[in-house]
């Protein structure tokens, strides 16, 4: 039902125990976080494809990798900067050069996991995962897209990192299949472009709502895939309104802004502003609708940001 709160990884744990059920090539790595992560079900039902390797985050990497090689479709999920940072060596070398189909899970991402500081909050790994060639990356936005997201993420063949919150979170629009590579035209306008990802596009959808009765006609693009771009809605969309605003819970610099970026850079007469977090070490940490708004992402900050912009 749209605006019921769910719990974005109790929604992917869900799915990815569903898909295990006519898929017996799934199976579940964690780094002593698999029941927070969604997957007490998993464990309870599928106890022989569900490997608990301890606080390793390296060593399961390789492992996924190699059980990969046997035709097997190895979920990894844990703390974002866990799954990103930690062992990016080994995802860069035993994922992405040998092109192993090993499906990467960021939880808790962006600022979400607000209380325990710049340690535990993943402010790079769009901009980590986009740099290791051949890898799909996926931010979906409510409920209904993360269990279609986990869909199509196990349907395709090769590296896949996706990211997911913590906060329950609610259902923005209808449920559909999720298609890799495709971003969502959720309303169309004429003045300014916000293209958004993942948790974001919640907030960004009430901002258009309010810019929309202060007389400033919003077109709002959803992009669950950050990796690879959906190219030609973003230049299409920048063409006509000639300005466009990225929003991410992310740096500034390395996620969907610089991509968005990279791809207008050789239009002529269109501006980008980037919103995000600034390229630092969080200043602060607490109650996670604080943070938003301390970082102007809450959709009274996005509201500002384009008033700003159009003037």
């Amino acid at each position: 039902m749209i605006g019921e709160l769910f719990d974005p990884r109790k929604e992917f744990g869900k799915a990815v125990t569903e898909a295990a059920a006519s898929n017996p090539d799934v199976v579940v790595f964690s780094a002593d976080s698999g029941k927070s992560s969604g997957f007490g079900e998993f464990m309870k039902k599928y106890p022989e494809r569900y490997f608990e390797c301890g606080i390793m985050e390296q060593g399961v990497v390789g492992a996924a990798a190699g059980m990969a090689t046997t035709g097997k479709i190895p979920v990894f999920c844990a703390i974002a900067p866990f799954v990103t940072c930690r062992p990016y060596e080994m995802i860069r070398n035993d994922i992405g050069y040998m092109r192993q189909n090993v499906k990467l899970v960021g939880r808790n991402c962006g600022i979400t996991y607000s209380d325990l500081g710049s340690t535990h909050q993943s402010l790079d790994d769009f901009g980590l995962m986009r740099l290791i060639p051949g890898i799909t990356i996926l931010a979906p936005s409510d409920p209904g897209e993360i269990q279609e997201a986990v869909k199509a993420m196990l349907a395709y063949k090769g590296p896949v990192y996706m990211r997911i919150g913590n906060p329950k979170i609610p259902q923005i629009f209808e449920q559909e299949p999720f298609v890799i590579g495709k971003g969502k035209l959720l309303r169309e306008g004429m003045d300014v472009t916000i293209v958004t990802t993942g948790s974001t596009t919640g907030s960004a959808l009430k901002a258009v709502l309010e810019l929309e009765a202060l007389g400033v006609s919003t077109e709002l693009i959803g992009m669950p895939t950050v990796v690879p771009l959906d190219r030609e809605l973003v230049r299409r969309s920048a063409a006509k309104t000639g300005r466009v605003i990225t929003v991410e819970e992310h740096y500034v610099c390395g996620g969907l802004g610089s991509l968005v970026t990279e791809e207008l850079s050789d239009l002529a007469n269109v501006m980008v502003k980037r919103m995000g977090l600034p390229l630092d070490y969080a200043k602060t940490s607490g109650d996670y609708e604080e943070l938003l708004a301390y970082y102007q992402l809450d959709h009274n900050g996005i509201v500002n940001g384009v008033k700003e912009f159009l003037q």
